[in-house]
């Protein structure tokens, strides 16, 4: 789940992060906001695919995060198909005040389990939550989407920093705590007798195959 920089000692992980969902709820001004604290009003469509990297400090160890913004929009989807493959973590982004987005979010999910390589952490985002008076999507509604998925959730706002930082960090610090039970359970392994005939113990069908994530804890997962 995690990929080492060679050209970059410093860093001790390398985590691939997506953001996904239709076209003007945000993800571009997301990205912005937390990896450069700017924010577009006048934001263009992003075209095809950018990515912007950020460092994070997770229990002593560096983590550079590299997150990758596409295109929301149909004629792109050939070139966002491909760009899943590799990325361990995604944000999942609606717009409250537009509930066609948010109705949407269910073919954004099917994409991203049908193309990513691994099982991904995926927190469910309701973006431009400073739009009270125009909401369509009530918080409830995005808590329970999420629950029923398996998924994190939270509300932001791009405009006002409301949660943006932590939605990242949300997804970044469980991909970490994931990956430090992998090595757990692997040095766990290693301490047990080694089988008396020599032969490889094959501990799962699929040697690429990731562990399942584990679903938030009902209660646990939402921040509004």
């Amino acid at each position: 789940m995690a990929f080492v920089s060679e050209e970059e000692k410093t860093e001790d992980y390398l985590f691939k992060i997506v953001l996904v969902g239709d076209s003007a709820v945000g993800k571009s001004n997301l990205l912005a906001r937390f990896a450069r604290n700017e924010f577009y009003p006048n934001s263009k469509s992003t075209i095809g695919v950018e990515f912007q990297t950020q460092k994070l400090d997770i229990n002593g160890k560096e983590v550079k995060a590299q997150i990758w913004d596409t295109a929301g929009q149909e004629r792109f989807r050939a070139v966002t198909s491909a760009y899943y493959r590799g990325a361990v973590g995604a944000l999942l982004v609606y717009d409250i005040s537009r509930r066609q987005t948010f109705d949407s979010i269910g073919r954004w999910l099917n994409e991203l389990q049908t193309h990513s390589d691994m099982n991904v952490v995926t927190i469910l985002v309701g973006n431009k939550s400073d739009l009270r008076d125009a909401r369509e999507v009530s918080t409830a509604e995005g808590k329970a989407l999420a629950e029923a998925q398996g998924l994190f959730f939270m509300e932001t706002s791009a405009l006002d920093s409301s949660n943006v930082a932590a939605a990242f960090q949300t997804v970044v610090k469980e991909i970490y705590n994931i990956l430090s039970r992998k090595v757990m359970m692997s040095l766990e392994l290693k301490k047990q007798d080694a089988p008396l005939d020599g032969k490889t113990v094959v501990l799962q069908g699929d040697e690429n195959q990731e562990p399942a994530i584990e679903a938030p804890k009902s209660g646990g997962c939402c921040s509004s």
